[in-house]
């Protein structure tokens, strides 16, 4: 043999080229950095929240600020993205402590004391905390924490506001407030808008986001200084991820993504009033959960989408089966005699009858749209259509031609509509008088509805996915330990 293995010489000679053969592997394994190994592995792990400005399942699939920025990372990378979900604002921080996650992508504000223990990626934002209250008749504003003291405050646990009113609560020690880990901003904001609590301290940019859904509630002062939003990030000593995360955000491309994002996601206004958005909330839960289950039937039969339906049905009866119209038409989709039978529709008083039937309508009349028109105009001229009927749009298109507009854009049709009230345009055209600004008002309102239902049926998802994970967690901490059947046991135990 080339070694002889009783012979302690040849052993050490044996482990000494052992070592040699092997350095170089393990030389290079310690250089491999933290980046190399999530793109070796194919996924980079995303701590992140189910709220409406972080992530949430919306009829398209994934959805969300944080959740679109850290794809758009992931994607420059080359990798997938496996999100967590955390329950609490003190869990995200715990993925990164315990190295579940690589990244925590959740609007977090940068502190000094959070600096003292986690990483922080480049701010991509900032926002200031600001006190949220109810407008009530005869009772002021607030405006300044000492009218704070003795009312009932609601904030997030473990969140910057609650950082900022341990830091002022020396200047005022009678300060008190609650602090939830079982809610979202959207819940706390829920609280104050149903007068449960008195006041609500959340991030300005997410009030600003909310607050058009929430009329009634207002902004009072801000407490603190802005504070930079980032990415809290796993401590890592080559520093190789957070790296390549800054390089991602300072890249142009990714600033204007940024800036996109901002605008789909923080600057939504619901344009309803006080009262409509009232009404439109009360009616939801008191009529469309027994209709809804017929708008999904209905979208499977014609393809148009059930919020649609709905934001339809809600223009023309909110959601009444025994609606009637001083022109005769009724039911939930208002039809009238001739669209009834030209549907088959037997019963317009019947639900079900109602919604097929409107649907089957609406798609009669959307067939007769130029195919060439993309959309969403080719749906509002739809909509148009079904409510003033084909022939007084054509007319409104050929007026808007006439004009040097584009008859294939309902934003330059809709400014014709109205003219086929007046005789100096309707008498130039084939099917005369039209009061023309109720289908531009029409389409105006189901575009509202539309955009309510959606953020409605968006937070009711969040909070379903939230209960559900609450239940599971109190399933698991119930549930005794699995017992162990005799004869599954070894026999070497």
């Amino acid at each position: 043999m080339l070694f002889n293995l009783r012979r302690r010489k040849d052993v050490l000679h044996l482990l000494t080229i052992l070592v040699i053969i092997s350095l170089p592997a393990l030389v290079s394994y310690n250089t491999i950095s933290q980046l190399e190994v999530i793109q070796a592995n194919g996924s980079i792990r995303v701590a992140t929240r189910n709220t409406p400005s972080a992530y949430y399942i919306d009829k398209s699939g994934p959805a969300g600020f944080e959740y679109e920025l850290a794809k758009a990372f992931a994607d420059d990378l080359g990798v997938e993205i496996d999100l967590i979900i955390p329950d609490t604002i003190n869990g995200l921080f715990q993925t990164i402590e315990k190295r579940d996650a690589h990244i925590v992508a959740a609007g977090i504000n940068i502190s000094s004391a959070r600096q003292t223990s986690f990483e922080f990626s480049t701010p991509y934002a900032e926002s200031i905390s600001t006190v949220i209250y109810r407008l009530k008749q005869g009772i002021p504003a607030p405006k300044s924490v000492d009218d704070l003291i003795d009312k009932k405050t609601l904030v997030l646990a473990n969140s910057i506001q609650e950082e900022q009113l341990e830091n002022i609560k020396s200047a005022h020690p009678n300060l008190a407030w609650q602090a939830t880990s079982e809610l979202t901003n959207t819940d706390i904001l829920d609280k104050v808008f149903s007068q449960e609590v008195d006041y609500a301290i959340v991030d300005s940019s997410v009030y600003e986001s909310q607050s058009s859904f929430y009329p009634g509630l207002n902004s009072a002062f801000t407490i603190g200084k802005s504070q930079p939003i980032a990415w809290v990030l796993t401590p890592n000593q080559d520093g190789s991820l957070k790296r390549a995360v800054n390089k991602f955000l300072e890249k142009p491309k990714t600033k204007t993504l940024i800036k996109s994002l901002k605008e789909k996601y923080f600057e939504k206004r619901n344009p309803l009033n006080y009262f409509d958005t009232v009404t439109f909330k009360q009616d939801m839960e008191t009529r469309l959960s027994c209709l809804e289950q017929y708008f999904y039937m209905a979208e499977q039969e014609t393809d148009f989408d059930w919020m649609l339906l709905a934001s339809i049905a809600y223009q023309e009866s909110h959601w009444k089966a025994d609606a009637v119209s001083p022109t005769g038409v009724r039911g939930i989709m208002m039809l009238t005699n001739a669209a009834a039978k030209e549907v088959g529709v037997a019963d317009r008083t019947d639900p079900i009858q109602s919604i097929r039937g409107g649907a089957e309508y609406l798609l009669n009349v959307k067939r007769k749209i130029p195919e060439r028109i993309k959309e969403p105009d080719h749906t509002w001229f739809a909509l148009a259509g079904y409510n003033v009927g084909f022939g007084h749009l054509e007319d409104a298109r050929v007026l808007t031609q006439r004009a040097n507009k584009d008859p294939d854009k309902w934003d330059d049709v809709k400014e014709f509509l109205p003219l086929l009230s007046k005789k100096k345009y309707f008498s130039t055209v084939k099917y005369g008088y039209a009061r023309g600004q109720e289908p531009v008002q029409y389409v105006a309102n189901i575009k509202k509805y539309i955009e309510l239902l959606e953020w409605e049926k968006q937070i009711q998802q969040i909070r379903k996915a939230r209960d559900a994970s609450l239940r599971a967690e109190q399933k698991a901490k119930t549930e005794p330990a699995a017992l162990i059947e005799l004869q599954s046991i070894p026999a070497t135990l």
